[in-house]
């Protein structure tokens, strides 16, 4: 016979939730909650606020998210895996993104990853030894009149030769 624990079964020994917001960003939280109509509707600028203080969003952020806005982990799970801009987990200082769409292919993105993957000593998906950068790559960064172009944190590089890619590098990999 096959015993199946209750489903209460070990509530009082779980760990005290790991992961919590500042005081700012809670107050930052109450003003999201208050802008939108459901807590549902705030998951995705709440995942935002999260990652920005602990960098990434971890199964500890994904409960947080979860017991706060009243809703089933799996579906804060469900935009976290779905949304490519939530990191699920830890990366480096800076996230360059290089775009690798059509435009941005025809006009040197895959020698602007190259030469990008060579510099660093690391492949797309991977963050530096050092952690100060995490290279990846994008499907659309939306800047095809300007391609090849890549995203670094929030700003945008276009036009990009192999000498302003140098010169960007070396700025993130110095600081």
């Amino acid at each position: 016979m096959h015993h199946y624990p209750r489903p209460d079964a070990g509530i009082e020994d779980r760990p005290a939730m790991p992961f919590a917001l500042s005081p700012d960003r809670e107050r930052k939280l109450q003003e999201i909650l208050e802008r939108y109509p459901t807590k549902m509707a705030a998951t995705l600028p709440l995942l935002h606020l999260c990652q920005e203080q602990e960098g990434y969003v971890g199964d500890d952020v994904v409960a947080f998210v979860s017991q706060r806005l009243d809703l089933p982990t799996s579906h804060v799970k469900g935009v976290v895996t779905f949304y490519t801009l939530y990191n699920q987990q830890p990366v480096g200082k800076h996230q360059v993104w290089i775009c690798r769409t059509l435009p941005c292919a025809l006009r040197g993105a895959y020698d602007v990853i190259e030469h990008c993957e060579r510099r660093l000593g690391i492949h797309c998906g991977e963050t530096t030894p050092d952690g100060k950068v995490t290279l990846r790559t994008a499907e659309c960064l939306a800047s095809c009149g300007t391609a090849p172009m890549m995203q670094v944190d929030k700003d945008y590089y276009e036009n990009l030769t192999r000498e302003r890619v140098d010169e960007i590098l070396k700025e993130l990999t110095e600081s």
